[in-house]
């Protein structure tokens, strides 16, 4: 199921959105700030976020190069009540994919969006192998290199590995790994398998540098270059 995320902090307007774009295919998640986008973002796999460049906590644009840093190809269309050739300039060359002034008709949002859905839709199945320093993770084609050399991961390291390399840089709390790579149903799971499944993940691709542990937090695939 495709996952907008909707970041605007007018309630109205947020309500208005999320009304306009749900349908029984589509979920919609809304936030009001960037905290709680921070945190959906990394609760779920989103397909399009509609950002409000002027936040409570700080501006939309810092979202946005987040987004694209870390998963470039979701789609973001900035929503703003700016509407400077300044401000559209500095909103594209961050990343932006689309950028809409207030106000607007919804009917021309619910277009582009449906837009921006479709390039995702015709690119999804070409996704790019994720290349860090000496590995090569190819998800699509279920297929890991290290320094050129194959290395055969089971689905529950490659969900553990998906979720850190694409929120490379960001702690992961323990609970909510747990809860996005044990998917099967089951009542509870051990937190003790996590820890297993980690360090079986950090032997075979020998990324004890890269793998870390966050004391009282969970983990975090450590950017090598910060």
């Amino acid at each position: 199921m495709e996952q907008i995320l909707i970041v605007e902090d007018d309630k109205e307007l947020n309500k208005g959105l999320c009304k306009a774009l749900q349908t029984p295919d589509r979920r919609v998640i809304s936030c009001m700030n960037l905290q709680m986008a921070r945190e959906q973002l990394m609760l779920a796999t989103v397909s399009l976020v509609l950002l409000d460049i002027n936040l409570p906590d700080g501006s939309g644009l810092e979202l946005l190069r987040e987004i694209k840093k870390h998963t470039p190809r979701t789609a973001v269309i900035m929503l703003t009540a700016n509407d400077t050739d300044m401000d559209v300039v500095e909103g594209l060359e961050c990343g932006a994919d689309d950028y809409m002034t207030k106000p607007f008709s919804l009917a021309v949002l619910r277009a582009r969006v449906n837009t921006q859905l479709r390039k995702n839709q015709n690119t999804e199945n070409k996704e790019d192998a994720i290349r860090i320093d000496h590995f090569l993770f190819d998800f699509t084609q279920m297929r890991f290199l290290v320094k050129d050399t194959p290395v055969e991961l089971s689905k529950t390291e490659q969900k553990l590995l998906r979720l850190l390399v694409e929120n490379r840089g960001r702690s992961l709390s323990r609970s909510m790994l747990v809860d996005r790579i044990w998917t099967d149903g089951a009542l509870y799971v051990d937190e003790n398998a996590l820890s297993v499944t980690v360090k079986r993940l950090r032997d075979k691709l020998e990324a004890a540098d890269y793998i870390k542990t966050v004391y009282g937090i969970g983990y975090t695939w450590v950017e090598q270059d910060e």
